[in-house]
């Protein structure tokens, strides 16, 4: 195993060095504009070579998964439109009905749904029944969007998806189910030096985004293994709550964004600035210091999903949790304006009392 992460590790490296040429040549980089403060064009292969990395990873272990081959197409779709999408921007609705029909295939193939929700509210186990289908297609399409939507600064899709599949890859190993152990592995290998080339630890010359393609491959895989972990009565990994944990940042980023966009009249699609990167920034912190934050955010909630998991906490227990953590965030980001002001006006307090302070001596 240990020499298979190395052999991965490496090819991640090679395959983002030959695909950013290719990709300087056909044009699939991303400009700069008044969302994207980048300099320069910057090569969108970091998702292509994540999905590059993951088909040898497979075509070398065909049994990881129950439906390998299933897992193959799903993301050969979505890195086709991803690729499509970060180079010409197709329609959203497209892209949605896309992530729509793979979601009822999945269904359909494997047979397995977010058919129940577990016991909620300590009343018994909550079946979904024919509703189950068009939750799980929200569902999937919601994780997808999640992990796309959260990608707005350099390394952070690649901190989050990290944290999320090393969760994943813990419940699994405590569980004594190791059927998608390596996969995730792969996955946390093969992001390391996509992570390097995005923060530019290797020069911005070489520079590297994971485009759509990428981040839409990451969040198909996330509810893939949450699926199978938390809804097949085989193989009894997580309960459905602690699934909301492991992706606890995305999912309540992307909550609370569209939630304010449909409160203002806009379209819950539409672009802006007011994700929780773009808040920390507005609060003083440099690029690095919100992504070491949030991460570590990150951690600590996915850290309490598989310690509630591990220690079987009541279910019940861990919904209140996630709901009152969700109501702190989204009432911090619609009251942000007045506390970035609060926060400015104590930093200069804070900077004429140290002038006075300097002027005193």
């Amino acid at each position: 195993m240990i020499m298979e992460m190395i052999l991965i590790f490496f090819l991640s490296f090679i395959s983002l060095f030959v695909t950013r040429e290719v990709a300087k040549k056909i044009g699939l980089v991303d400009q700069p504009n008044f969302r994207k403060r980048h300099t320069g064009a910057v090569p969108l292969v970091g998702g292509i070579s994540l999905y590059l990395v993951t088909s040898v990873y497979l075509f070398f272990n065909p049994n990881v998964l129950a439906h390998t081959g299933l897992y193959f197409f799903c993301i050969t779709v979505l890195i086709a439109t991803g690729a499509l999408d970060d180079k010409y921007d197709i329609s959203f609705k497209l892209r949605l009905g896309i992530q729509a029909g793979l979601a009822l295939l999945v269904m359909f193939v494997t047979n397995t749904s977010l058919s129940h929700l577990g016991n909620l509210f300590g009343t018994g186990d909550i079946s979904l029944g024919y509703f189950g289908t068009i939750f799980t297609v929200f569902a999937v399409i919601g994780c997808i969007n999640a992990f796309n939507m959260v990608d707005g600064i350099d390394g952070l899709l690649g901190g989050l998806s990290i944290v999320t599949f090393a969760a994943l890859a813990i419940l699994l190993g405590l569980a004594g189910q190791h059927w998608a152990i390596g996969l995730c592995l792969t996955l946390i290998v093969a992001m390391v030096p996509y992570i390097c080339m995005n923060l530019g630890i290797l020069g911005k010359k070489r520079k590297v985004f994971m485009g759509d393609a990428g981040s839409m491959m990451i969040g198909m895989t996330v509810i893939l293994l949450l699926m199978g972990a938390s809804q097949q009565p085989s193989v009894h990994v997580i309960r459905p709550i602690t699934a909301v944990w492991i992706i606890a940042i995305p999912l309540m980023d992307m909550a609370a964004i569209m939630m304010r966009r449909i409160r203002r009249g806009h379209s819950p699609f539409k672009p802006d600035r007011e994700h929780l990167h773009h808040i920390c920034q507005r609060l003083g912190l440099t690029p690095h210091q919100t992504l070491a934050f949030i991460c570590f955010v990150s951690a600590i909630l996915a850290g309490f999903g598989v310690l509630g998991e591990v220690f079987q906490i009541k279910e019940s227990i861990m919904l209140v949790s996630f709901i009152i953590a969700f109501a702190a965030y989204a009432t911090t980001l619609a009251y942000i304006w007045r506390i970035t002001a609060f926060v400015k006006h104590l930093k200069g307090k804070d900077k004429e009392v140290f002038i006075h302070q300097q002027e005193g001596v």
